[in-house]
Formats: structure tokens, C-alpha cells, sequence
């Protein structure tokens, strides 16, 4: 389990380029995400964050939910037999042991967020699951944290 404390970027910025490296490997992405307001967000999000490209996605009133490489959901789902999850608003997961990769996002800068975080890497620990913390520094580059 994965977790990226965001500080200098937010996760807008964030979560497509770590989208692109999983989909660079061949992996499917669910996103977990706290709302079907952000879900629509990044679902709008993600067909325009740059202008040379964009991410293949869907939610599900697109259909066709079990071919899309990345799956934006507000409740746990894996229709495409995603291999990452990526937890996001603080959502969290009870089926993340059935991912070979869980990333979870929380923004820095919110101390309740950021609160919930340290919850959750705790529990992961005590669970048994294999943990790193990744903090961003302030130009955006990602240090590995103890």
C-alpha cells in the first residue's frame, strides 16, 4: 500500500500522471473517489488535463464499465478487473488485499485529511500490509518517507 501525502500539487495534477504510469504497465485502475461530485470532476478532468493526450476512463453511466482501463467510482466496485486501486477524499476500501497495488492520495494541507491518513496507514500496518509513504516536496518531486 501507497501513500502520497500531497503538499505542492493537488491531486488533479497528481492523480493522471500516476494514472499514466499504471495504464504504461499494462494495469487497469479503479479510482475511489469521496463524491459524485469529484467523480464527475475528474471524470471531466481527465479527457482534458493535457492538451497532447488524455486518459481512456469511464464511470458508469458511460456503460461498457468492464473494457475501461481506469474505472472513477464513488463506491467499491471492480468492474474491469482492475489490478490498482486508488483511494482518493479519503475513501477508503475493506477489499484493498484484493489489489496487487492500493494508492492512497490525501491532501496535506487539510489537517483532518491528513489526520484520517495517518488512521488508515496505521491500520494498513497492523493488518500486515506491505507500506510506503511517499511525501511531495515543494517543488512537486516525491520523497520516500519513514
Amino acid at each position: 500500500m501507497l501513500f502520497y501525502h500531497l503538499q505542492a500539487h493537488p491531486l488533479e495534477q497528481v492523480l493522471p500522471v500516476l494514472l499514466e504510469r499504471c495504464l504504461e504497465r499494462g494495469w487497469r485502475a479503479v479510482v475511489l473517489t469521496g463524491s459524485d461530485e469529484r467523480t464527475a470532476a475528474l471524470n471531466a478532468h481527465l479527457w482534458s488535463y493535457r492538451d497532447d493526450s488524455f486518459l481512456p476512463h469511464g464511470v458508469a453511466a458511460d456503460g461498457h464499465a468492464a473494457v475501461q482501463p481506469v474505472y472513477l467510482s464513488t463506491a467499491f466496485v471492480n468492474p474491469n478487473q482492475a489490478q490498482v486501486l486508488f483511494l482518493t477524499d479519503g475513501a477508503d476500501c475493506p477489499e484493498i488485499a484484493s489489489f496487487m497495488r492500493c494508492v492512497d492520495l490525501f491532501d496535506g494541507t487539510d489537517e483532518a485529511a491528513t489526520q484520517a491518513a495517518r488512521e488508515r496507514y496505521r491500520r494498513a500496518v497492523s493488518a500486515g500490509f506491505e507500506v510506503t509513504y511517499w511525501q511531495q516536496t515543494e517543488r512537486g518531486a516525491w520523497e520516500r518517507g519513514g
